[in-house]
């Protein structure tokens, strides 16, 4: 079984319009969902990260294994996206290469892709 992370920005504003929500951040909601679920595959580490650098989009996560392509996302909802998020995850796990078809995903990640990086190192 191979190692596989799942990394959340806690520094991710909670959405477009609002910065944060009972006094903490989207990125940080959405990372206790994670948490709290207990969903992702055993074969994942869930990652807390500061920060993406995707800050004009609210609430990023990356799925990174070795030789697989990262897939990045943006604008989830933070409260509403963590069973997503979760089923994406054993799609992500399943593939050979870490692609996983828009159309096959969870709907809430069919769109907000922000980046696809090439494995490394290379298979």
């Amino acid at each position: 079984m191979s190692h596989h992370a799942l990394f959340v920005c806690t520094s991710c504003a909670f959405s477009a319009t609002q910065r944060d929500h009972l006094g903490h951040r989207g990125g940080y909601h959405l990372f206790q969902q994670l948490q709290q679920q207990g969903q992702l595959s055993p074969e994942f580490t869930l990652e807390a990260v500061e920060c993406l650098s995707a800050c004009h989009r609210f609430c990023a996560i990356a799925l990174a294994a070795p030789e697989k392509t990262t897939l990045m996302f943006g604008d989830l909802p933070p409260l509403e996206s963590a069973a997503a998020i979760a089923q994406l995850a054993i799609q992500y796990a399943a593939s050979s290469n870490g692609l996983v078809p828009r159309q096959s995903r969870p709907e809430p990640l069919q769109k907000g892709i922000l980046a696809r990086i090439p494995p490394w190192p290379r298979p």
